[in-house]
């Protein structure tokens, strides 16, 4: 088991969901903070939004993760150029990969309001997750060493 899969294994123990799994991991990554709000807020769309078995939670973690690193964040900030571009080419990953959008696709797996995740999940939130840091890191660290 690689150190990730361990790192995204004891967070799934401690009772995270997808996106939660994989905005912590992307915060500790970063050497940000712990930020329980943000924690909190990502935990609505667990499951594919509330449970309900729509987009991929790991999707849309996904999306908020190159949000967070690209996103406006403040009055002062500007979006990174390219946001559209990274998350475009997520989609298009995930499109290809999964061949749907919908948790409940995905998984084969209805989902209720206490159910656990299948184990499927967990190999959807590692690739996703390693494919949000390729392209962020096509992207954004690609731009920032051309203008050093």
């Amino acid at each position: 088991m690689s150190q990730d899969s361990f790192r995204m294994f004891k967070l799934a123990a401690q009772g995270f969901c997808c996106t939660q799994i994989m905005m912590l991991m992307a915060l500790e990554d970063e050497g940000k903070d712990d930020n329980p709000d943000l924690i909190r807020a990502m935990q609505g769309l667990c499951g594919g939004m509330g449970r309900s078995g729509g987009t991929c939670g790991a999707l849309t973690g996904g999306a908020s993760i190159i949000g967070l690193a690209a996103g406006k964040g403040n009055a002062m900030e500007q979006v990174h150029p390219k946001l559209g571009r990274m998350i475009a080419e997520l989609l298009d990953w995930f499109d290809e990969t999964y061949a749907s959008r919908d948790c409940e696709d995905i998984i084969q797996t209805k989902l209720g309001e206490g159910d656990a995740y299948p184990v499927k999940c967990g190999s959807i939130v590692s690739a996703t997750y390693y494919k949000v840091r390729e392209i962020m890191a096509k992207y954004i660290v690609k731009e920032e060493e051309e203008e050093d």
